[in-house]
Parts: C-alpha cells; structure tokens; sequence
C-alpha cells in the first residue's frame, strides 16, 4: 500500500497545464492539473488551493484526481520549500460532489477509479517531502478533513469546522478517518465524532490534536504565509529528513488500516441503505 507510486494516468491533456508563477516568483515550474486545483508561487512557497468555490469546494472527479496528482508535480519543483494548502471562498472542502459519488453504486469502474486515487491521496502525501501546511477558511468535511488532518501543520479559522460524516450516509469511514485520527487524538474521542459524524469546532479540533492553532478569519493566510516562509529558511534538508522520520510512523500504523478501510467503504458503497439515503439527499430539479 505504502510502496512505490504507480506512474500516474493523466485523463485531462496538456490543454490544462497551468503556470505556477506568481508576482515575486523566480519559479519556472508548470503543473499538469485541471482548474479544479490552482498552484501559485510566492518565492519557495506554493500555495494549492482547491477551486470550486460555488460547489463549496466538493471534490469531483477532476478534482480528485487532481489531489492524487499534484504532490509528485510539487515533488518535481526544485525551487519548491513549503506548501499551503487551502480552499477557495468561505469553504475549505465540502466532501465529496453529490453527482459524483452517486454514480459509485451502479458504476464499478468509477467506483474502483475514485479508491485507487483515494489510497494514492494518502499515500502521496505521507511521502511527499516538503512540509505542508493546511489553511482552513471554512469546513472541511469527509474527504476534505481526512486531507486537512494529513498536513503537517493545520491552522483553523475561528469560524471553521471539521467534520468526518461518512456513517450519517450510510459509508465506513475508509478514506482515511478511522484510519488516521487515532494516530492523532486518544481512540475514545476519535470512536465519538466518527460514530457519530458531529461537526468539531476549531478550537476543539485544537484541543483534540487535530488542529495545531486557530487564527481569526481575516488573519488566517497571513499566519500560514509567516510560518511557511519561516519553514522556508531553514535548512532544506534537515526539514524534509526530520518530516521523513515523523511519516516512517505514520506510513507504519496505515500500513494495514488504509487498505482494510477501503475494503470496507466499497462494500457500504453498494448496499440498499446507502443508495436509499442517496436518494433522500438527492437534490431536488
């Protein structure tokens, strides 16, 4: 699970390829990735935000692939020394896109598609070597929280939330939740939000170990740009090799939860239940 990358498939064409400079930016570096997801520089820091800001950020397919895709692009960019990672309008990410996980029930190809990526997701990002810092302007919900929580630093809006409601529509907490939190915050507080798929404030996200610090709303990327440029100067390689060692426990402990998890949520993904709440959730026109 946790061995070397697949090459990575590319669906989307050259036609997307987007330029990763930025005002004050000497980078030269191009990323293959569709609008879904927006890399900018700001000298040795990327910024990676996720743009779908009238869908509340849900991820599609595009966008999934995408989160699967860029930490091997961002490996590749040498001038590269510190990400943000953060979402686009008053949502960091709402979870996964209504049409598209209703098509996981009927359509085993995009079914296994969206697993294969989503253990690609987790894997590329415990062994991805530059330190990642999560901006959370607004909630971060299923997929979008388990990504929040595999940064190395997470700095919360005030007004920001977490939550991991997977059970609430009918699916094991397999992509990463029940897997990960653990490691994170004591087992008996991460049974209770996950059981139950309650929303957890910022500053309880603090307290639990899943958030690193809050910040006020209009102060948030100020904060992570400070820290990132600090992380910046200091020596590269003594950053990436400490990071590595921190993961070696990490990639040790998901070594056999992730892919059991995955297992498991496939499963859910076809029963009736699932496919009944689907349908509650349905939108209406």
């Amino acid at each position: 699970m946790l061995g070397e990358p697949a090459l990575p498939i590319h669906p989307y064409g050259r036609t997307m390829t987007q330029e990763s400079v930025t005002p004050g930016s000497s980078s030269g570096a191009t990323y293959d990735l569709p609008p879904e997801l927006v890399v900018t520089a700001t000298g040795a820091v990327r910024i990676v935000t996720i743009n779908r800001p009238e869908q509340l950020n849900a991820v599609n397919s595009a966008l999934h692939w995408a989160l699967a895709n860029v930490w091997r692009q961002l490996s590749a960019d040498r001038e590269a020394r510190v990400v943000i990672l953060t979402g686009a309008g008053r949502t960091f990410c709402a979870g996964g896109d209504f049409d598209w996980i209703s098509r996981f029930p009927s359509d085993p190809a995009a079914r296994y598609e969206s697993l294969r990526e989503g253990a690609e997701i987790i894997e590329e990002m415990i062994r991805f070597p530059l330190p990642v810092i999560a901006a959370l302007n607004g909630a971060a919900v299923g997929l979008g929280c388990n990504i929040a929580v595999l940064c190395d630093v997470v700095l919360m809006s005030e007004k920001a939330h977490l939550a991991d409601p997977h059970i609430s529509v009918g699916l094991v907490a397999g992509d990463g939740g029940a897997a990960f939190w653990p490691l994170l915050t004591n087992i008996m507080r991460s049974r209770e939000f996950l059981l139950t798929g309650e929303r957890i404030s910022a500053s309880t996200a603090v307290e639990l170990g899943l958030a690193s610090r809050t910040t006020p709303p209009d102060e948030l990327m100020h904060e992570a740009m400070i820290l990132a440029h600090k992380l910046a100067e200091l020596p590269p390689l003594a950053v990436q090799g400490t990071k590595r060692i921190l993961n070696m426990h990490v990639a040790s402990a998901l070594a056999g939860a992730v892919p059991l998890g995955f297992v498991l949520e496939e499963g859910t993904m076809q029963t009736e239940e699932h496919q009944n709440i689907l349908k509650r959730l349905k939108p209406k026109g």
